[in-house]
């Protein structure tokens, strides 16, 4: 039998679990991070697309030993692709054969077949179901993706981690879920929903800190080219663009540079990858020709200056 891991018991345990896993937390993230587990209340993260709030839950279930039970948000989410739906299929067969064997007891053809033994049970289902190891950690992603009718659905479960079944009556978790839900705030969630959560905004990382996170998820990043790429990626977030990069935009061009034998930024490299850290082309065409360069020089000039 899997034996459960302790919850951390301070927010320096927090900040250490979520290393342990290799995710570089700020103080702030880690101390409503750890009140959220101490409270047993939802965490609702919100913040820019790429800044690592999915990243969060998929560590945490990882760093406790949990299972992690993954809603994916979009539009038209509804009850049956959330929470549960019935069997019809195998409904009908049940039906058909009692029929066929010409002992059909209605009453009891009826409770048998809205039993759990035909019951489907989808994310939210899933999340209230116990472990050996500990309860879930449920990952309600991209909520603002999702209609606003469907937060309806989600009060119930995030007050009292139940879900209520028509045709069984409610069902109740022994211990409720850790639950992480994320916006990247397209739209405003409901007051409501909010109230029930403890809430933290996920921002762009400082540069010390994105440097520490590039380390851990690329380690085989020569020294001088991670500073670069940090620095490039940290000047580029201050210009006018559609769609600044996040961290995992920042991850994927330093692989990709160290993919091409890169050990430092040139305006030529630059330029040919452009398309890995940005994913419109008008920001690219702001940024081909001579900008590159200038930005690279302001970079290079920083770096130089902080040595």
């Amino acid at each position: 039998m899997t034996q459960p891991l302790h919850l951390p018991t301070s927010i320096d345990e927090t900040v250490k679990l979520l290393k342990s896993a290799g995710y570089v937390s700020d103080r702030p993230l880690a101390t409503v991070l750890f009140l959220a587990l101490t409270m047993e209340r939802p965490l609702f993260l919100e913040g820019e697309a790429g800044v690592g709030k999915t990243e969060i839950a998929k560590v945490l279930a990882t760093s406790l030993g949990r299972r992690l039970v993954r809603l994916q948000c979009y539009e038209g989410l509804d009850v049956a692709s959330a929470v549960y739906e019935w069997n019809y299929a195998a409904q009908m067969m049940a039906i058909r054969l009692a029929e066929a064997a010409g002992t059909v007891d209605r009453e009891q053809l009826e409770h048998d077949i809205f039993s759990e033994r035909y019951l489907l049970r989808r994310p939210l289902l899933q999340a209230l179901e116990g472990d050996t190891a500990g309860p879930p950690v449920l990952l309600i992603d991209e909520l603002d993706r999702a209609d606003e009718a469907f937060e309806a659905f989600l009060l119930e479960v995030l007050a009292d981690s139940q879900v209520t079944v028509p045709e069984l009556g409610t069902i109740r978790a022994e211990r409720p879920p850790i639950v992480i839900i994320t916006s990247n705030r397209t739209r405003e969630i409901h007051d409501a929903l909010k109230r029930r959560c403890l809430y933290h905004w996920v921002d762009y990382p400082t540069a010390v800190r994105e440097l520490a996170i590039l380390k851990a998820k690329v380690p085989q990043a020569p020294a001088r080219l991670s500073k670069e790429v940090v620095a490039f990626v940290q000047a580029l977030r201050r210009e006018e663009v559609f769609k600044v990069p996040g961290v995992a935009e920042t991850l994927d061009w330093a692989t990709a540079l160290v993919e091409l034998d890169a050990v430092a930024l040139d305006p030529a490299i630059v330029s040919d990858t452009l398309g890995v850290l940005l994913k419109y082309q008008d920001d690219i065409q702001k940024l081909q020709g001579s900008k590159v360069k200038e930005m690279l020089d302001a970079v290079h000039a920083d770096l130089r200056a902080a040595e």
